[in-house]
């Protein structure tokens, strides 16, 4: 009875995650879905605590209510506390704590399980995995936070990196079929740490959200190892539907970027070796103020606000919200041109947006925004800089040649709001900024918003 109890709870709850997870797709359905997904998971864990087979020690069943308990609070403390700007470092830290945990798996159950081929596989396999996205997320952490903000590249990095996966995969095949001691598996566990952290390392910050999305699927991964091992359905289908999902978003990053995975892997670029100087950008920058900027919004038909990065750091989302209100009263249409890559994660415009209550609606992706730039009166770039460089149509020697971009240029007045003339996160020169039609606003973003705001109140 208990058993046929515990496999309608795992129904219920595969059903509630693939329903989640299709809800998270949109925009206006995403918080539901995200709900729907946790209730799942909450059945799921108290049917596998209440109606497992056999007798449990009362201190187990201690053991497992304080560690949910304890996970529960630092869990929600930290997603509570967490500022927008760091949501990108909490997404990747959350997601190496999965890999942990699947690497834990294989480390605690292989013993009980040598010299069992299938069981084995399944171990070894969803160790070296789950260990790989550990460390390789908390580089990515260390990279988002700005703790290691330039790319290690080793001479012949990517011989040294194919070098070490073949090593490590084949040292996972040899304990398989072997069937090792424990010491054999804690080295493999050693060298599939240090494979994260070469296969991370090299990799620059213009490529962060591919990575993200990429390590998130391979925590999927490792967690459907588990599921194998323990012929748990729900574990089954939670860790192929993450896999599956962060598989199809790093490839559909990819294409927005115009570039294949393996390039992205093996040939990162956003580390500033290969930034260009600036010294072959011809032409000169035109400041803009406050007062002439609010002039030339207020007698605007059409406003295009394209944001990123630099949005989130200076956390001026509810203040452009109130300048986009503003000047929807006097009869401006205004719509924000989201980048697929925008940001430090996928999606990182759209939740920073969606904080300050911004309308779904007006969030429109780079394909349906592009087509209307030509009739925008102003388009108010505010810390983009990577998504919006005319380089990537221009100039074949740039390293984001052929990358879709947001065609900003093609507006008949471009403002690029930003805090100096630096380099965006790839470490590349923007001709943006020396378009004849184009005026930096120079500043923090929430600073030069607000006085904007109270400029536009005084006409």
């Amino acid at each position: 009875m208990k058993h046929n109890l515990l496999e309608i709870c795992y129904l219920i709850g595969s059903v509630t995650f693939i329903i989640g997870l299709k809800m998270m797709g949109n925009a206006k359905t995403a918080r539901k879905g995200n709900l729907i997904g946790a209730a799942g998971m909450t059945l799921a864990i108290l049917g596998t605590i209440l109606l497992h087979d056999g007798d449990v020690q009362p201190m187990v069943y201690a053991l497992i209510v304080g560690a949910i308990g304890v996970g529960t609070i630092i869990g929600w403390m930290t997603a509570k506390k967490v500022q927008m700007t760091k949501m990108p470092e909490l997404v990747s830290m959350f997601n190496g704590m999965g890999g942990a945990c699947a690497a834990l798996i294989g480390l605690m159950e292989y013993h009980n399980y040598i010299g069992q081929t299938g069981p084995s596989i399944a171990i070894v396999l969803g160790m070296i995995i789950g260990t790989i996205s550990f460390s390789g997320s908390i580089i990515a952490f260390l990279k988002l936070n700005g703790t290691m903000n330039k790319p290690i590249r080793l001479p012949s990095y990517n011989i040294i990196n194919t070098i070490v996966m073949l090593g490590v995969f084949g040292f996972g095949t040899y304990i398989i079929y072997s069937g090792a001691d424990m010491s054999m598996l804690y080295l493999l566990f050693v060298c599939a740490i240090i494979y994260g952290i070469l296969f991370t390392i090299p990799i620059g910050g213009a490529d962060m959200p591919v990575v993200i999305s990429l390590l998130n699927s391979f925590t999927g991964l490792a967690a459907a190892s588990g599921g194998f091992l323990y012929d748990n359905k729900i574990m089954l289908t939670g860790g192929i539907l993450v896999g599956s999902a962060g598989t199809l978003l790093t490839l559909i990053m990819c294409k927005a970027m115009n570039r294949p995975l393996s390039n992205v892997i093996f040939g990162a670029f956003g580390g500033g070796g290969a930034a260009a100087t600036g010294d072959g950008m011809k032409g000169s920058i035109k400041d803009i103020s406050i007062t002439d900027l609010a002039v030339l919004m207020n007698y605007s038909k059409k406003v295009v606000i394209v944001p990123g990065y630099g949005l989130a750091v200076a956390q001026a989302q509810h203040v452009i919200h109130e300048l986009e209100l503003l000047l929807e009263e006097r009869g401006v249409e205004v719509k924000y041109a989201i980048h697929p890559v925008a940001g430090r994660m996928p999606g990182h415009m759209n939740v920073l947006l969606a904080e300050a209550n911004v309308s779904y609606d007006k969030l429109i992706e780079m394909e349906e925004i592009n087509p209307e730039f030509p009739t925008t009166d102003v388009v108010l770039v505010v810390g983009a800089n990577d998504v919006v460089n005319p380089a990537a149509h221009n100039d074949p020697s740039s390293p984001i040649y052929g990358m879709p971009i947001l065609d900003v240029e093609n507006a008949r007045h471009i403002i690029v709001n930003k805090r100096s003339m630096n380099a965006g996160y790839a470490g590349i020169e923007n001709e943006l900024f020396y378009n004849p039609k184009t005026s930096m606003l120079f500043g923090d973003a929430k600073s030069a918003l607000t006085k904007l705001v109270t400029e536009l109140k005084t006409m």
